[in-house]
């Protein structure tokens, strides 16, 4: 093998271990792994980014897949749109990214963080099979368990239309009608679920309620927090992962 070659390959292979980043139409992508016949489409959360999946990875990616992710609206390298990650503007971006892999993978798999699985159940087709973290499960359940701790009505709320929270994001009317026109999807593929058990923002009833529903696989690490960001949190997500993909 010639000097131009090794020069090649090597590129070539810091390409893949860094992502290689492209754009499915507008959106913003990344690309990790060598060729193969499976992906993970990876579906961030609030102020997540496409980049996020490069620690899943170092997992997935040595056992023959690879793994895809985009930066949603306002996200990323797109945060400085002005456009609040809303399921009406995730929609077609998950649905461009969805489409492309179809085309290119023969497997399609899903990971996805907190409000990234409720877009995932909301808009994309069934998957090969699904890890799903501190998932947002039933928004409307959220939505209204938020108006009764700040003391707002679904008459006020209609009314003004959006109302300051305590939690950054307006309680918002279109949202909370949205949600309830907009059903998630019933996948009936292997849906492997991690929870935390100090999650605040999902409660453990809303979970245990899907699991039955779906026959999902539930683990929880009692310690754990909605975000995994410890060390200790993050070395639990790992081995879930490496466990379950």
């Amino acid at each position: 093998m010639g000097k131009e070659q090794i020069l090649k390959r090597k590129t070539e292979r810091a390409a893949l271990e860094e992502g290689v980043h492209f754009s499915i139409g507008t959106v913003p992508a990344v690309l990790y792994g060598a060729p193969a016949a499976k992906v993970w489409l990876f579906v961030h959360g609030q102020y997540g980014c496409k980049e996020e999946a490069a620690a899943f990875a170092d997992i997935v990616c040595p056992r023959g897949a690879q793994v895809l992710a985009v930066d949603l609206s306002g996200h990323g390298v797109r945060k400085a749109e002005p456009a609040p990650l809303t399921p009406w503007e995730a929609e077609p971006d998950l649905r461009a990214a969805a489409t492309y892999a179809a085309r290119h993978w023969e497997t399609v798999s899903v990971r996805a963080n907190s409000i990234g699985a409720y877009f995932a159940l909301l808009f994309l087709d069934e998957p090969a099979r699904a890890l799903l973290v501190s998932p947002v499960l039933d928004m409307e359940r959220l939505i209204l368990d938020r108006m009764k701790a700040q003391g707002v009505s679904e008459e006020q709320l209609q009314a003004r239309g959006e109302i300051p929270s305590e939690w950054g994001d307006a309680l918002s009317w279109r949202y909370l009608c949205y949600v309830r026109e907009h059903p998630i999807l019933r996948w009936r593929c292997p849906i492997s679920l991690l929870y935390a058990g100090r999650d605040t923002v999902v409660s453990r009833g809303t979970v245990d309620a899907f699991v039955r529903s779906h026959a999902a696989s539930l683990t929880v690490m009692e310690e754990g927090e909605h975000w995994f960001h410890t060390p200790d949190q993050l070395s639990f997500l790992r081995w879930w992962e490496q466990e379950n993909c």
